[in-house]
């Protein structure tokens, strides 16, 4: 027990606390990058966003609400629920979700690659970027998601840069702003793509437990494995950081933290069950 302003308080209990506040933060997280996809996608879908596009423009949003639900399956598994109760219907529900859930996940990693795609479909800009300027339908990028409407003045800026423009959309940058959007693109890529073989593998090693067939050895391996992605994934939130903008990094941080907890669930989980058996 540890004293908290006079009381007595269960440490356990301060623990379960701050794990749940960061779901709360994570799921929070699914609207603050909704307002930020919206926002880029007035700008780059001008016409409007056909249906087969929605993903591509709400790629983050859709992406972190799937992996929120993932997230309360994996807690409802391996934490929540005791084994007994995970059969029939529950089992059913709890498949079904992860299987919407997956289904959204591959897609919206599809969605980083052809949003990496694109971004390898430049051309250079044959027009002076302050003749374009005056059409008022050009758009200045200043990083990822982030637009200007080009302008007299915007344009004077780029005057001895070398300037490209997206293939299918009228968006111009200089070469250096186009190089660093590049490579927070394929932090995207395999950021998203490690998170992909991370819950694959958590996956396997749930439904060996539910048989009681995670066997020690078995999770020395997983945990090696685990251990690998979960660095790339630390080193893709320190770049974020670096480069990026605060809210993938804390995004990134809150989602180790998240699943920190759910493999600290499956040790306790398959501990007991080793004792018991």
């Amino acid at each position: 027990m540890a004293t908290l302003a006079g009381s007595r308080v269960n440490r356990y209990a301060l623990f379960r606390v701050f794990k749940y506040t960061v779901y709360l933060l994570l799921a929070y997280n699914v609207y603050a990058f909704f307002l930020e996809n919206h926002a880029a996608a007035g700008a780059i879908f001008a016409d409007g966003i056909h249906l087969g596009r929605v993903i591509e423009a709400y790629n983050d949003s859709i992406d972190t609400l799937a992996w929120v639900l993932l997230l309360l399956v994996f807690e409802l598994e391996t934490f929540v629920l005791p084994d007994e109760k995970i059969r029939g219907w529950v089992k059913w529900a709890l498949n079904a979700t992860s299987a919407f859930c997956y289904l959204f996940i591959v897609y919206s990693f599809y969605g980083y690659v052809a949003e990496m795609a694109s971004l390898t479909n430049l051309l250079p800009v044959t027009q002076s970027a302050c003749a374009l300027a005056g059409g008022g339908d050009w758009l200045l990028v200043l990083g990822q998601d982030d637009y200007a409407p080009l302008t007299a003045e915007s344009c004077a800026a780029l005057a001895d840069a070398q300037v490209l423009r997206l293939a299918d959309a009228q968006v111009l940058g200089t070469v250096e702003t186009w190089s660093a959007i590049k490579w927070l693109a394929w932090t995207d890529v395999i950021n998203a793509g490690a998170w992909l073989l991370v819950v694959a593998i958590l996956a396997f090693d749930v439904w060996l437990q539910l048989r009681h067939q995670l066997s020690d050895a078995v999770m020395r391996y997983s945990q090696v494995i685990k251990a690998l992605l979960y660095s790339t994934l630390l080193l893709c939130a320190i770049y974020w950081g670096i480069n990026g903008s605060f809210l993938d990094f804390w995004d990134a941080f809150l989602w180790l933290v998240a699943f920190f907890f759910i493999e600290l669930n499956l040790f306790e989980w398959q501990a007991e069950t080793s004792a018991e058996e």
